[in-house]
């Protein structure tokens, strides 16, 4: 009888152990959706091949730019890991050329027009332990300027695309009532959409 009843206490133990790290796991949220889902948006067009890598926040009620994301500071792009963006050929960005390789995407927000900043550097995270980005201004390879629009409508979450409309590549960001275009050409020629 003794036996059983050791055994029957050491089985209670274990269920107990098994729930509580089930509840802290679960409700605990490490096991949970995450709040800014990671996503991949990739554009190929002949031999051309473009990928991104970027967590996705919410806008949950917020004011966006100019509250959550400060205009004038480096923002990651996204949300958790800093965003990437991936070329398979060389692009010509404005009157810059961007070699084939995969970059990380930072931007620096404002009202009017956004800095968007291409850095051959691989960060592990966008933020450091005090919510500083990682990004290092000397791994930046391309820096452009590029005008804000509006959206029309509110986009609850944060999203980045390719637009080829018009036979003129551009790498769009949207998020609340913002959007800016950044245009893409491969090195050698026009992208077509011929």
């Amino acid at each position: 009888m003794n036996k059983f009843f050791k055994w029957f206490l050491g089985c209670l133990f274990l269920i107990a152990i098994s729930l509580s790290l089930y509840s802290f796991f679960v409700d605990g949220s490490l096991l949970a959706p995450r709040k800014s889902p990671i996503d991949t948006v990739s554009f190929s067009k002949n031999d051309l091949e473009l990928d991104i890598v970027y967590n996705r926040p919410s806008k949950r009620g917020r004011e966006v730019f100019g509250g959550l994301v400060p205009y004038k500071q480096v923002w990651r792009t996204g949300a958790n890991e800093a965003t990437t963006f991936k070329t398979n050929k060389p692009l010509r960005i404005n009157n810059d050329s961007l070699p084939a390789g995969k970059y990380t995407l930072w931007t620096i927000p404002n009202d009017s027009t956004w800095q968007v900043m291409f850095n051959s550097k691989q960060y592990p995270w966008g933020v450091d332990t005090e919510m500083k980005p990682m990004r290092e201004v000397e791994f930046d390879v391309i820096t452009l300027s590029v005008p804000v629009q509006p959206t029309g409508i509110t986009v609850e979450q944060f999203t980045l695309g390719f637009d080829n409309a018009l036979d003129h590549l551009s790498l769009t960001m949207a998020w609340d009532e913002t959007k800016i275009a950044v245009p893409l050409e491969s090195f050698d020629k026009k992208i077509s959409t011929k």
